[in-house]
């Protein structure tokens, strides 16, 4: 979706001169061609609907509980990963304008502004989040506790942002993606996703992708359907979204969450079962939808990745690995490409 214009949010004017954050007018579009993916994934069969649906505010904070649940292994073993292997990420790149897609609360981010920091290097950040409460509320806190860092916000789309990034603001920048959310891909849109990365950067530029790897059943499962249940939550709060975005009626009482792992394809696959015959309408978006007792939405995929076969792809796509690291138990990965 091709954005032209932006809004822009003004920040207190004690960091005016540091902060900024841009959205997308939604002013430019109707409501049905906003929610042209809801459409085609809700009349298709079997029913699918977009993981971006998963993150309005509220599911923006139920994502970042569950990064802290005791079964969620991504986060803290990502973090691991940082703690120890930032500052050598900071030197392989120099001085770097970093942009992060998906940056949520920003809590891995800060790693990486420690080891730049640690190195004398000037500090630009710019993140790129659905969510404008979480990413204006991150900033914030990152403005207060990093008191050189400049932030330039873009409240929008992965596709969206890239399309209207603007030129770094340093000699070089280094465009990252972390949390595994490349795994939320099918593979065609992963190939697509990286073309895109590397139009976006220019020769020199650096991209860092974490990526969760490939593990026993016993492990993932368990990931996906915590006994605490904020995971069903986060799942159902989808529907939430729908409705108040879309002015519809999805009874959340009739839908149940459950996460399996799909051995051939080396995925979790997170559904919406419907347990009874539930007629949905969609006002704004003029849908209307018959949902059959034991029929289920699709709502996330998460691939599992070979970390030797994910390098042939990223360099397939003139992003070049030029290094890796792992946790001691190799549950998970980040690659350094350059383009």
């Amino acid at each position: 979706m091709q954005i032209t214009s932006t809004a822009t949010w003004k920040a207190p004017d004690s960091l005016q001169s540091r902060l900024q954050i841009q959205h997308f007018s939604p002013s430019e579009h109707s409501p049905i061609a906003v929610g042209q993916d809801v459409i085609k994934g809700l009349t298709q069969s079997p029913k699918v609907l977009p993981p971006q649906y998963f993150y309005d505010d509220r599911g923006s904070q139920l994502f970042e509980q569950i990064c802290a649940l005791p079964e969620y292994y991504p986060t803290r073993t990502e973090a691991w990963i940082l703690h120890h292997y930032a500052p050598a990420i900071a030197q392989c790149t120099g001085v770097c304008e970093l942009v992060e897609l998906g940056s949520g609360s920003s809590t891995k981010t800060r790693l990486l502004l420690d080891a730049y920091q640690q190195q004398g290097y000037p500090l630009h950040y710019q993140p790129i989040d659905v969510s404008a409460g979480i990413l204006t509320e991150s900033a914030e806190q990152l403005l207060t506790d990093y008191p050189s860092l400049k932030v330039q916000g873009w409240v929008g789309t992965y596709e969206q942002a890239l399309a209207k990034l603007p030129l770094a603001t340093l000699s070089q920048r280094m465009l990252f993606f972390l949390g595994s959310s490349l795994g939320n891909f099918t593979p065609a849109a992963c190939d697509q996703f990286m073309t895109q990365i590397a139009t976006v950067l220019a020769p020199g530029d650096y991209f860092l992708l974490g990526i969760d790897l490939q593990k026993p059943k016993d492990i993932l499962e368990p990931a996906y359907n915590d006994r605490q249940q904020v995971t069903a939550a986060f799942n159902l709060n989808m529907l939430s979204h729908l409705n108040w975005r879309f002015q519809g009626n999805f009874d959340l009482g009739l839908f149940a969450h459950q996460a399996i792992y799909n051995p051939v394809e080396t995925q979790i696959e997170m559904y919406l079962h419907c347990h009874k015959d539930h007629q949905v309408s969609l006002k704004e978006l003029d849908l209307s939808i018959s949902f059959q007792a034991g029929e289920s939405i699709l709502t996330e995929i998460s691939r599992k990745f070979d970390l030797a076969a994910l390098q042939i792809q990223l360099e397939s796509h003139g992003l070049k690995p030029i290094q890796t690291w792992t946790d001691p138990q190799q549950w998970f990965g980040l690659i350094l490409c350059q383009a």
